[in-house]
């Protein structure tokens, strides 16, 4: 069986699933490409718990967790099936890691998961299994490391036909929604946060990139909280050492998100 890559996609506004732009145009071309995938398992920065969960709904719902977009978003399912077996072997992959991790019979797919699936695979009919990823750091949740070592868990599945993504956003402020930034000016901490970490992601230098608060420039402004940013580090964990990382440049979002993605060999 083919050897999968790894994927972080910038996921961006929920206003993706209806307005792709580039981010649809590189996520389909994304998919022509790469081979076909029996599961996916998928690292949002919208389920967000303190140890690790593992979703196992036969059928997720389509959650629209989000409030004040148009009609038609609430309307939009994706109506992919889960895979409960897959959900099993997740956690315990997690706990020979020493990530135990606790099954979420129930959970749905929220938009961090749902929008860029249905832009990626937009038949719905490959299987999704849903994690958690753990925001607050903490002695035994150390930020990124965290969530590199849970990538590291899920390692094996790449070789078993199953794609392992994380999704996020390469910049993530929305505190910056009304600073009036925009596709003709963007927010100036955006351009050189991206070159850091595709620099970083290109040099395979992981120890910089664990403690991208402290070394990337703009760091707290890209990412006032990093609950965007750590599922690249799921994506990254789950490489191979030594993988190669291949940037997708989808854009930059109004002005100030940038919908970045990477492929991991």
């Amino acid at each position: 069986m083919t050897t999968l890559p790894s994927l972080y996609i910038s996921h961006g506004s929920p206003m993706t699933a209806l307005q792709p732009g580039l981010t649809g145009q590189r996520l389909a071309e994304l998919a022509a490409v790469l081979p076909r995938p029996r599961a996916i398992v998928m690292a949002s920065a919208h389920w967000l718990s303190r140890r690790p969960q593992v979703g196992a709904a036969t059928q997720p719902q389509t959650l629209h967790d989000f409030g004040g977009f148009p009609a038609p978003l609430y309307r939009m399912r994706y109506p992919a099936p889960g895979d409960p077996a897959l959900a099993g072997r997740v956690a315990e992959l997690l706990a020979q890691a020493g990530l135990g991790a606790s099954i979420d019979p129930e959970r749905g797919l929220d938009h961090g998961a749902w929008v860029p699936l249905h832009l990626l695979y937009p038949a719905a009919d490959i299987p999704v299994v849903p994690v958690s990823i753990q925001p607050e750091p903490a002695e035994s949740n150390p930020g990124p490391a965290h969530q590199y070592a849970l990538g590291q868990a899920l390692a094996p599945l790449r070789k078993e036909g199953v794609l392992v993504i994380g999704s996020g956003s390469i910049t993530h402020n929305l505190h910056d929604l009304g600073a009036g930034y925009s596709a003709q000016r963007q927010a100036p901490y955006v351009q050189p946060f991206i070159a850091w970490i595709e620099r970083k992601l290109a040099a395979g230098d992981i120890a910089a990139l664990l403690d991208y608060r402290r070394q990337a420039p703009f760091a707290e402004r890209a990412h006032p909280t990093d609950e965007h940013l750590l599922p690249l580090f799921v994506a990254l964990g789950a490489a191979s050492a030594g993988a190669q990382a291949r940037r997708i440049d989808a854009g930059i979002d109004m002005g100030l998100l940038a919908m970045d993605i990477y492929r991991f060999d």
